[in-house]
């Protein structure tokens, strides 16, 4: 299990950098980009519900969790296989199909996914 939470940091590159995306700041305007759809990347398939529930598969792991919105920032709590992620708070931008997640409130590691 350490090797695929390892797995999943190594696919996140550096501090975000705008390149035209737009900042999601509202509870609602997140729902209407995800609602009935997946957030993919390669290995990764999520759902995330408007009753604060997320749900998918990383590389052939369960991955369940819980979210929120608060002041502008998508807060989850999650775990992949059984084994819990840290909760973070994590700036939430989009460009076109692409959803950008940026960790610790837009200061740290982000990952790109896809909306289908």
């Amino acid at each position: 299990m350490r090797s695929l939470i390892l797995i999943l940091s190594l696919m996140m590159a550096g501090p975000t950098v705008a390149e035209g995306f737009q900042r999601v700041d509202e509870r609602g305007g997140f729902l209407s980009l995800v609602e009935d759809r997946e957030l993919r990347r390669f290995g990764i398939r999520l759902r995330v519900g408007d009753d604060g529930s997320i749900t998918g598969r990383a590389f052939g792991q369960k991955v369940t969790g819980q979210w929120e919105w608060d002041r502008g920032y998508f807060c989850r709590d999650l775990a992949v296989g059984g084994e819990p992620l840290e909760f973070n708070c994590q700036l939430v931008q989009v460009k076109g199909q692409t959803m950008r997640f940026t960790s610790d409130q837009g200061r740290g590691i982000y990952a790109d996914l896809r909306l289908k």
